[in-house]
């Protein structure tokens, strides 16, 4: 699997309501299995660090870090496209 950070508009609200729509997804930092993740690292996995320092990374409200596992990758792109759709 592969890893990829990206920024939904619309900050941490939009980030939460993007990843409540998710069906295949499961939302954790890492189970370390093979299953596909999704997380916002402001409020998981880099909550720790200090705002400026979090900013300096590139890492916002609107931050989503998705980890892909195995299952099908069109299943995968259906998901988040009809996620995305609930922002509009």
């Amino acid at each position: 699997g592969g890893m990829v950070a990206f920024d939904i508009r619309g900050g941490e609200q939009a980030a939460f309501r993007f990843i409540q729509h998710l069906e295949l997804f499961a939302f954790a930092e890492s189970l370390g299995g093979v299953e596909s993740l999704i997380e916002h690292p402001q409020t998981m996995s880099h909550a720790s660090m200090a705002a400026a320092a979090r900013a300096a990374a590139g890492i916002r409200g609107g931050t989503i870090r998705v980890s892909a596992g195995i299952e099908d990758p069109e299943d995968l792109v259906a998901d988040m496209a009809r996620a995305l759709g609930h922002l509009a």
